[in-house]
Order: structure tokens, then C-alpha cells, then sequence
């Protein structure tokens, strides 16, 4: 009776950890099964250890507009190896945190790969010699970076990358091109710029930060080009050839051939779900395009089995893997569970970073709405000016009729932390007159965010 358990998750990444949490909360006898580190590939090979390189980048630029703030400095440098030491070490906090969590809560970690077998209540989770039993299983699993062989997208570890090698190289590349403009690509292609690496980016869409709103993607494609990085789009890969040297990448842009030569190749076209080797298909688990097919509270249509996060499908976030983990567990213990279309915010942490919830003003047209739309440039912004961080502007979009906040979307300094506040707003479905009667303490950045809703009725005050 000691492999019988109430749930078993499978996979510790932000989706898995915070389920298994949760279920340990609501009196639940919880296991959850890693094949890899506690915290998945989120906390040890994702979204942590590269903001801590995306700071390392932020502070090392930064030395070159001393001179606006009046200071100075005698020389200027970096130690790579020391960067990627303190990313790791970084992670390590992390990891170490969510250990500490599941002895906390008293969830049993298995090590090992997880394969499912026909069972009683809900399958049978099999990991080594070990078979444990539970009313309710929980697919956690995520997802890992999409390849194509055939063209030569395929990571060697030295001269093609995913995001997994681009975090612990050797040393910086001389020269590098990034496939895909999402927010994995752009971010890699932020810090390597920051220490000096000459970085092009090829995306095969009509522009960059294809899912941002299109006002967001032009003025961010300015930026990055300010910055140095280079950009071929729209752009087809048609064939990556590696040598000793580098990499060689045969693209068609704008009707004409072109040849790009770099040292190293990272490839971030997007990701595929790890349904494979788990007896998914034998139990009749439905799979479309890699990913497991669930209901909205994450059922798969096997009896007792779910799936949550990434390998359940887009956004590919980790606050929307915790988000539903946590609505799925709700749910199973018979509670009403957290709204699981709240809107979800998503964030890119590049220079100037990109932040956005709901629908863009384009979304809101196809969807048939009368969208008002406010905008507030952070160059009038007072916070902004004295902090000489000038770039950007908050975007709001109205359902014109109703005055509800629909969408909203920013670029500049530290947009990503101030996306929640319209985050919630959407959540408490919050009307242009909230937010244009909420008090935004001055000055600060945020004051943008008032400005804009603002904006969309014609009251803007500072512009």
C-alpha cells in the first residue's frame, strides 16, 4: 500500500510542482514523478537561468550610457564563464527552493521516467520497479524545443543550439543567427547583443514578435535594430549546413536567395509536447500535433487521467501551466476551481522588454468589436525621464460598446512588471471608468497605464 496514492503528477516543472502542492493542501495522499531536476525545464533550463543572464546583459549595456547619469567607470569587461556561473547558480536557489517545498508538503518525489498502464481508478504509473497506484494522474510533462532535421535544424551542442545550449556555452559567439523571432529567439538574441556578439535573427512571419500587437512588434523591431541586431524577415530557411568554422544558412527573402555565415545557430521555431514513450496512445489518449487534447478542466477522456501546461497546448507559459494545475485539482476535489479563462499576460525580457494581455486591436476587429484604443509614450512619462529610460509606450484597447478593457500592451523599462495591474483589471472586468478613476501614484511608470485608458476617450492629460 505504500505506491498507493490519491494523485500522482508526473513532471515537476512550474504546471507539476504547484498541482502536487496544491493536492498536498486539499488533504490528498500526493507523488509526483521526475525523470530530470525538481522545477522542471522552466526553473533549472528556462525561464529563470536566462533572466539571470538577461540581467547580467542588462547591467553589462547599461556601463555604456554611464555618462548620461553622470558617472564613470575605468574599465569595462566581463568574465563569460562568471555569467553563466551565476545563471547556474541561480537556477541551483530554485531548485533547491522546490525541494524543500515537497518535503514541506509531504509529497513523496520519485525519480525516475514515468510510463502509464491500464489501471483500476485511473492508470498505473510505472517508474522503474516501482508501479503506483492513484485515484487521479496528472500529465505535467511539458515540452522541449521543435527541430527540423531536414533542413538542418537539428542542436549538435556546438554549432546549432536550442535554448538549452545557448545557456552554457563556452563563450560568447563572435558572430551568431537566431532562428525564430518569438520570445525565446529575441531574448537570446538580447543578451548575446548586450555583450557584443553580432546577432542576426531570421523569422519566417511578416514581422517579429508575430503573437504581439502590431504596433508593439514595429516599434520593438526599431529598438532591437538601435541596438545593433540585424533582422531578415519574412524569411524561408531552406538549409542550415555546419562546419568546422560555423554554420552556413541558405535563406530566401523578398524573392532573392541569400546566404548568412555565423559561428553558432540557435533554433527557436517553436516547441513540441512530450507524449512520447508513456503508453499514451495504448490508453487511447487523444494527441493532436504533439499535444495531449483535454476538456476545460484538463480531462483527457481517459477515466482519472489529465494533462496541464505545456504538453496540454498554448500559451506556452508557466504561470498558465500553474494557473491550470491549480484549476484542475480544484476541480478534481469537487471545489470551485479558479477561472481558467482568466486572461493570461505574456511577457518578453528583451531590451526594452514586451508585455501584453488580451486581445490586440487587431483580434478585437476580427472578432466584429469597436475597439477604442488609447496609447501613452513613456518619452512624456516623468518616472521615465528622471530613470532615462525613454523607449516605449502602453497601448490599451476598449470593447468600444461595453467599456470593458479587452486588451492591453506595452514596450519599455520594466513593462513586465507592471502588466499584472491590467491583468487584474480584465480578471475584475474592470471598464474604461475604473481604470480612469484609479489613483496611480506619481511618478512612476505606471502612471503610462493611466494615461492610455485615458487616451482611448479623448482625456489624455500629459500629451
Amino acid at each position: 500500500m505504500a505506491d498507493a496514492f490519491d494523485v500522482v503528477v508526473i513532471g515537476s516543472g512550474p504546471g507539476g510542482y504547484v498541482t502536487a502542492i496544491r493536492a498536498s493542501q486539499l488533504g490528498m495522499k500526493t507523488a509526483i514523478v521526475e525523470r530530470a531536476e525538481l522545477g522542471g525545464i522552466c526553473l533549472n533550463w528556462g525561464c529563470i537561468p536566462t533572466k539571470a543572464l538577461l540581467k547580467s546583459g542588462e547591467v553589462y549595456e547599461q556601463l555604456d550610457h554611464l555618462k548620461d547619469y553622470g558617472l564613470s567607470v575605468e574599465k569595462r569587461g566581463f568574465d563569460f564563464g562568471a555569467v553563466v556561473q551565476r545563471s547556474r547558480k541561480v537556477a541551483a536557489t530554485l531548485n533547491a527552493g522546490v525541494t524543500f517545498l515537497m518535503k514541506k508538503n509531504k509529497i513523496e518525489v520519485v525519480t525516475g521516467t514515468a510510463r502509464l498502464e491500464k489501471g483500476q481508478d485511473a492508470p498505473t504509473v510505472v517508474v522503474g520497479d516501482r508501479k503506483l497506484t492513484a485515484k487521479h494522474v496528472i500529465l505535467a510533462t511539458g515540452a522541449r524545443a521543435r527541430t527540423i532535421p531536414a533542413i538542418g535544424l537539428e542542436p549538435d551542442g556546438e554549432r546549432v543550439w536550442t535554448y538549452r545550449e545557448a545557456l552554457v556555452p563556452k563563450s560568447a559567439p563572435k558572430t551568431l543567427v537566431v532562428i525564430g523571432s518569438g520570445a525565446i529567439g529575441m531574448e537570446f538574441a538580447s543578451f548575446y547583443r548586450a555583450l557584443g556578439s553580432d546577432v542576426t535573427v531570421v523569422e519566417m512571419m511578416p514581422r517579429i514578435l508575430p503573437v504581439e500587437d502590431e504596433e508593439v512588434s514595429k516599434a520593438a523591431h526599431k529598438a532591437f535594430e538601435k541596438r545593433g541586431i540585424k533582422f531578415r524577415v519574412p524569411a524561408n530557411v531552406k538549409k542550415l549546413t555546419k562546419a568546422k568554422s560555423g554554420v552556413s544558412l541558405e535563406i530566401e527573402a523578398g524573392g532573392k536567395a541569400e546566404t548568412l555565415e555565423a559561428e553558432v545557430a540557435i533554433v527557436a521555431v517553436g516547441i513540441v509536447g512530450n507524449v512520447e514513450d508513456m503508453g499514451l496512445e495504448a490508453l487511447g489518449v487523444k494527441i493532436e500535433k504533439t499535444h495531449v487534447v483535454t476538456d476545460a478542466h484538463g480531462a483527457t477522456g481517459v477515466p482519472g487521467l489529465y494533462a496541464i501546461g505545456d504538453v496540454a497546448g498554448p500559451p506556452w507559459l508557466a504561470h498558465k501551466a500553474s494557473h491550470e494545475g491549480v484549476h484542475c485539482i480544484e476541480h478534481i476535489a469537487g471545489l470551485k476551481p479558479t477561472n481558467l479563462t482568466s486572461p493570461i499576460p505574456g511577457c518578453t525580457y528583451t531590451t526594452p522588454q514586451v508585455a501584453s494581455v488580451g486581445l490586440t486591436e487587431a483580434q478585437a476587429k476580427e472578432k466584429g468589436l469597436e475597439p477604442k484604443v488609447g496609447r501613452f509614450p513613456f518619452r512624456v512619462n516623468g518616472k521615465a525621464i528622471a530613470a532615462g529610460e525613454l523607449d516605449g509606450f502602453v497601448k490599451t484597447v476598449f470593447d468600444g460598446k461595453t467599456g470593458a478593457l479587452i486588451g492591453a500592451h506595452m514596450i519599455g523599462h520594466e513593462v513586465t512588471e507592471m502588466i499584472q495591474g491590467f491583468t487584474l483589471a480584465m480578471t475584475l472586468e474592470a471598464t474604461e471608468a475604473e481604470l480612469q478613476a484609479t489613483v496611480f501614484p506619481h511618478p512612476t511608470m505606471s502612471e503610462a497605464m493611466h494615461e492610455a485608458s485615458l487616451d482611448a476617450y479623448g482625456m489624455v492629460l500629459h500629451i
